[in-house]
């Protein structure tokens, strides 16, 4: 690292260290550390807000799958706005923060323990949370490392365990008013960071007519496996379709992918905003109906700059690869050889010049190459050699050229990773090759704001849980220690993060995201909506629509989801075969999201047991929705 990168990185932790002081000073009470006291600067909340929602799992994760997918991504930017931020602060804002409010609810557990006077489903919303969340967490932290990582010169664990700490330990001080001062740093330093690398992108590739223009004439490279799913083109929503029951492997693949994006990535993330826990809790923190509507505008710009510039930049960054990149380096060796296993999917590792002719027969041709500025100690780099490369040998000592021509998941197949790449760095090796190095302090600045905002609300969701939630409510009110085991629980929330950050690597990102959104929507979205909406339903209805959520939605992802049901392996150990799905179902199911079945299942369950039990008591309702407390 040189003086200006180490300045600038230490001038940022310095900042985030005194806004977390600042929280850590302001908070008196339970309530501060839970709430932020209720009295949050509408500016401040809405920053927070939007800085939470998007995390590096947006930029980096779905970025990375946009560059795969194509443009298609972009509906999930469009329900993030509609659903995320119109809906979320017209619809559901005032409502929670209304009955947030009047019932003394710190955190969205409680509120629906109030609500529908329950410790049990406080207690098992409370659970859920603290369960599935670090899943979320991970894939927050992956995205900081992998960037992280190869900037600092440190091994990926390392930025894991440095990244990680470095929020937690804010978090742990200051509670959610810290959590909040530092979201709005970071949610303006974010802005600035997408806005820059939008800009500069088109710019790169010639304007916006020529950029999507270049990536539609590109629709031939689009790989073999993918168009087997149904992509064609970057710049094309995937074939839509059903296919029949009984329907071959090879037919019903072809319409995979138009499944996979639609209800997995828009659907799975762009409805299950609305039962986020971290973001339901800053609408609580708010005095007043007009600080909610002061911030649907800026609300709206922020997530399109996010989310929209990360699913355009993502596509075009295949341009960028093929056309223009450019590596000078000096070349080590022009044909090394890398071994991808012998089932063709382990991770490249480098083959001996004596080895075996059998490991040479199934091994890569790569180049191996060091950039000008390296020393002869330092390891090569590795690069797939291809037969679109080219190669240009500099002259009295100047540095050699290579052009690889590749698209971007192509770019991302390197010693130590497997020949399939690996969609989760393909944003940090586009924003280290095609941008200035000034933009890539700047982007570092945008993926830890990213990541340190979101991860920062999730550690204190995770504490908040296991503090005030469970400990406070089986306590029967002990709020002496509710901070410190709210503490306990952020470093236990901590811990699982980070373990499962070092155990699952590659792709994961996008995809542990949308399986905690989807489990959040199928389990609390309906009875949620009940809770503020409707003063029929009852008790019993909540807690069976979100238990009924909860259990279909992991019982689709062990049992029939193609992707959640062959990585988990459960289905296989159980019943012999991959999923539950015979030729009498259509393999489009094994496509089909969690959240698609499990979220009108877990409605159906909310309405119907409301009608088949008795009303709640008419002034504990009345309570709920403004009324004085029952005596």
């Amino acid at each position: 690292m040189d003086i200006l990168t180490i300045v600038i990185l230490l001038t940022y932790l310095f900042a985030i260290g005194y806004l977390g002081y600042q929280g850590y000073r302001r908070t008196k009470t339970a309530s501060d550390y839970l709430v932020a006291g209720r009295n949050a600067n509408p500016v401040v909340m809405a920053l927070s807000y939007g800085a939470t929602f998007i995390s590096t799992s947006a930029i980096v994760g779905f970025g990375g799958v946009a560059a795969n997918f194509g443009m298609g991504t972009l509906w999930l930017t469009v329900l993030n706005i509609i659903v995320g931020i119109f809906i979320a602060f017209v619809v559901f804002g005032n409502p929670t923060r209304r009955m947030g409010h009047h019932l003394d609810a710190h955190t969205f557990p409680e509120l629906m323990g109030k609500r529908f006077d329950s410790r049990w489903i406080q207690i098992i919303c409370a659970l859920i949370i603290f369960v599935f969340m670090p899943l979320y967490a991970m894939a927050v932290i992956i995205g900081g490392a992998e960037f992280i990582a190869p900037v600092f010169h440190i091994s990926y664990d390392a930025a894991l365990y440095l990244f990680a700490l470095i929020v937690a330990a804010y978090v742990i001080a200051g509670g959610l008013k810290g959590v909040m001062l530092t979201d709005a740093l970071q949610g303006a330093i974010m802005l600035v960071g997408m806005l820059v690398m939008f800009v500069f992108t088109y710019y790169k590739l010639g304007g916006f007519t020529a950029a999507h223009q270049t990536l539609t004439d590109m629709t031939p490279m689009v790989p073999k496996a993918l168009t087997a799913i149904g992509h064609q083109g970057w710049t094309s929503m995937p074939t839509f379709g059903w296919a029949a029951p009984g329907a071959s492997a090879a037919e019903s693949a072809k319409v995979s992918l138009w499944w996979i994006m639609v209800s997995t990535i828009v659907m799975g993330v762009g409805i299950g905003v609305l039962a986020q826990p971290q973001l339901i809790v800053r609408f609580m923190t708010v005095k007043s109906k007009q600080s909610l509507n002061r911030a649907i505008v800026a609300g709206g710009i922020f997530i399109f700059f996010m989310t929209g510039v990360a699913f355009i930049v993502g596509p075009l960054s295949n341009a960028y690869f093929v056309k223009q990149e450019a590596i000078e380096c000096h070349i080590v060796n022009e044909n090394a050889l890398l071994d991808p296993g012998a089932d063709g999917s382990g991770v490249l590792s480098l083959v001996a010049e004596d080895a075996v002719q059998e490991v040479k027969a199934r091994s890569k041709a790569f180049v191996a190459y060091k950039r000008p500025n390296e020393t002869a100690d330092m390891p090569p780099h590795y690069i797939l050699k291809t037969p679109a490369m080219t190669i240009a040998r500099g002259t009295d000592g100047n540095p050699d050229t290579i052009r690889p021509g590749m698209i971007a998941i192509a770019r991302t197949v390197t010693l130590g990773t497997t020949m399939k790449g690996n969609s989760d760095t393909i944003i940090p090796r586009y924003i280290n090759s095609a941008f200035p190095k000034w933009f890539g302090l700047l982007f570092l600045m945008t993926l830890l704001s990213a990541a340190m905002s979101t991860l920062s609300s999730q550690f204190h969701t995770m504490g908040t849980s296991i503090g005030r939630d469970i400990f406070e409510t089986i306590r029967k009110g002990d709020q002496k220690r509710t901070v410190l085991i709210t503490r306990c629980g952020i470093v236990v929330g901590l811990i699982t993060a980070i373990i499962l950050g070092k155990v699952i690597r590659g792709n994961i990102i996008a995809v542990a995201t949308a399986i905690f959104f989807g489990i959040c929507a199928a389990a609390f979205l309906p009875s949620f909506l009940g809770a503020l909406f409707w003063k029929r339903m009852t008790r019993t209805a909540a807690l069976s629509s979100i238990l009924t959520g909860f259990l279909t939605s992991a019982l689709w992802s062990i049992f029939v989801n193609a992707k959640t049901a062959v990585g988990l392996g459960i289905c296989k150990a159980m019943l012999g075969r991959p999923t539950i799905l015979t030729p009498a179902f259509s393999p489009t199911w094994a496509f089909v999201d969690p959240i698609m079945v499990a979220l009108p299942i877990s409605a159906l369950v909310a309405v119907a047991i409301t009608f088949l039990t008795k009303p709640m008591p008419p002034e504990h309702v009345s309570y709920c929705f403004g009324g004085k407390k029952p005596q």
